[in-house]
């Protein structure tokens, strides 16, 4: 009988795969992903409640508050959070992605009539939130510069800054001057609106509007002559 070659010594067969190809990924795991969501959604419905608490306790707060507020029990609350840092860490970002930044942000970003006017409007802006929010104001202040903690506080200071300076930036730029300085001022202006409404805020020797108007002096006095013409 004639000897036949197998097919991979047949002159001019395709050579045959050294490696088989990759097995298909097994099909996502709904039940998993549900979980997954579900914890999501439950972790923040905690930080919600957490930040309810905080409204009527203030900045002393107890996890038992948070389980209060919530409707369950702390061994539930410490399903979701390691410990209580881990949750004043989620109320401060909560805080400062809410509350803090859309109203600040919003402003610096909002055309208004003049320089006084926009300085007047985000200075307004951040008065008005520890009028508005003094709790929260308090719980946000008390802990920031926490040791071994990111500092939430110090990190929307920044983002208020920065947004602050780009547009200082886009005006200097316009009218063909260096922007070297633009951040310094921004973060002047920060620090100083800042640091005065922390001390008005338990202080309260004028109306908020005066403040606001004594602070907008200041600012504008300082900028009107750094900045060119709109």
């Amino acid at each position: 009988m004639e000897h036949v070659r197998p097919a991979t010594q047949i002159r001019g067969a395709p050579p045959r795969s050294e490696s088989a190809p990759p097995p298909a990924p097994p099909p996502e795991d709904g039940r998993r992903s549900r979980w997954t969501e579900h914890r999501r959604a439950r972790h923040e419905d905690l930080v919600g409640a957490a930040v309810e608490a905080v409204r009527r306790t203030g900045p002393d707060f107890a996890v038992d508050d948070v389980a209060r507020s919530a409707g369950v029990s702390k061994t539930v609350i410490y399903r979701y959070f390691s410990d209580k840092d881990e949750l004043v860490d989620s109320v401060l970002e909560r805080i400062s992605r809410t509350v803090l930044l859309p109203r600040l942000l919003g402003e610096i970003t909002a055309e208004h009539a003049d320089d006084r006017a926009a300085l007047r409007a985000v200075i307004a802006a951040f008065v008005s939130l520890i009028e508005d929010e003094p709790e929260l104001y308090r719980f946000a202040y008390a802990h920031s510069g926490r040791s071994g903690r990111a500092d939430l506080v110090a990190a929307t200071e920044h983002q208020i800054a920065e947004a602050l300076a780009s547009r200082m930036t886009e005006r200097l730029v316009a009218a063909g001057r260096s922007p070297a300085a633009a951040t310094t001022w921004a973060y002047g202006v920060v620090g100083m609106v800042q640091l005065a409404a922390h001390w008005w805020s338990t202080a309260r020797t004028v109306p908020a509007a005066e403040l606001v108007e004594q602070l907008v002096a200041l600012a504008h006095g300082g900028l009107r002559d750094l900045l060119p013409p709109r």
